[in-house]
């Protein structure tokens, strides 16, 4: 087996991470997220699965389609009831094997609503496979902690 050389390996690794800050970065409160949701539409392979477990109700996990997650995240986001929210990276690790990579992190997000700051926590365990136009999200997985 061929050795890969390590700047590749570390090239692969800041490509991994950028596409998956792309995504965090996706999910921004205001008037232009039909604007962040075409970004997720860039790092999101067309065929890409989204799963959100429910931490109340394990046995029932939600799945989504890539228009199916996009459209309601724009709608909530876009109404003007929720201001000021965001959602970002807390720990991660990336795991490469050639074409293959996984993101496994915790996350943070905050809010206003109604005129209360609102915060939440969780796991996102996130796939990509390297495509020709660069590596793309192939699934993602995540759970909200308990409020």
């Amino acid at each position: 087996m061929p050795e890969v050389p390590t700047h590749a390996v570390a090239d692969d690794h800041a490509a991994v991470e950028a596409v998956v800050a792309r995504f965090f970065a996706a999910f921004v409160s205001g008037p232009d997220a039909a604007e962040h949701a075409a970004d997720l539409r860039a790092v999101l392979l067309p065929q890409a699965l989204v799963v959100r477990t429910d931490p109340t109700d394990p046995a029932a996990p939600t799945t989504y389609d890539v228009e199916g997650f996009i459209a309601p995240r724009v709608a909530l986001l876009a109404a003007g009831t929720m201001t000021g929210f965001r959602e970002w990276v807390v720990t991660g690790r990336t795991d490469l094997a050639g074409d293959i990579a996984q993101h496994w992190c915790t996350y943070a997000k905050a809010w206003r609503q109604d005129g209360t700051e609102h915060t939440g926590s969780g796991t996102k365990s996130i796939q990509l496979v390297r495509t020709g136009a660069g590596w793309r999200i192939s699934a993602v997985a995540w759970t909200d902690d308990p409020a």
